[in-house]
């Protein structure tokens, strides 16, 4: 994997580790069109001992996403699987991380990723919108994306007198 920018691997993957936004993941379309969607991720890296299996320890970093079987997305990369990608904070000081790779789909045994997304960005799964998607009868699938450039950006010092949203 290629790493440019502010932050070494180490330090973007404490952000993408720590940080609660959907990334935003660009993919080319069947016609050669362009489209993009927003998706809850899990980084997994040897140092995420929440996510990461035994055999992860051996193997290179990722994101991983979870999604219907039966959404467009899924067919999309399944025709084209190179993506584009983009996780950043939405208020200043804007920092971020942003890369390109390869998606691998593979089913989401006992939908367990995205149980564990649930845990990551609402807590649990005790939520109508896990009701509905955590139903037996729909079948969930994993992304794996395989970054091979991540590049990190972080304008905290030059942004350092703009307050945020909530008027800090």
């Amino acid at each position: 994997m290629y790493v440019t920018g502010s932050w070494s691997l180490a330090e973007a993957s404490e952000f993408l580790r720590a940080t609660r936004v959907p990334v935003r993941l660009s993919y080319h379309t069947p016609d050669g069109n362009l489209w993009m969607l927003s998706l809850w991720y899990a980084w997994v890296d040897a140092d995420d001992s929440d996510t990461a299996s035994a055999s992860d320890a051996e193997s290179p970093p990722e994101l991983r996403c979870a999604t219907s079987a039966d959404a467009d997305v899924v067919e999309y990369l399944r025709h084209d699987p190179a993506v584009a990608f983009e996780i950043s904070t939405n208020d200043p000081p804007y920092r971020g991380v942003r890369g390109r790779g390869t998606v691998t789909i593979e089913p989401d045994v006992d939908k367990a990723l995205l149980r564990s997304l649930f845990d990551r960005y609402l807590g649990g799964t005790d939520n109508d919108l896990a009701g509905m998607l955590l139903d037996p009868d729909r079948e969930e699938v994993k992304l794996r994306i395989a970054p091979d450039r991540v590049h990190s950006w972080d304008f905290s010092d030059r942004m350092a007198d703009v307050s945020t949203a909530d008027g800090e």
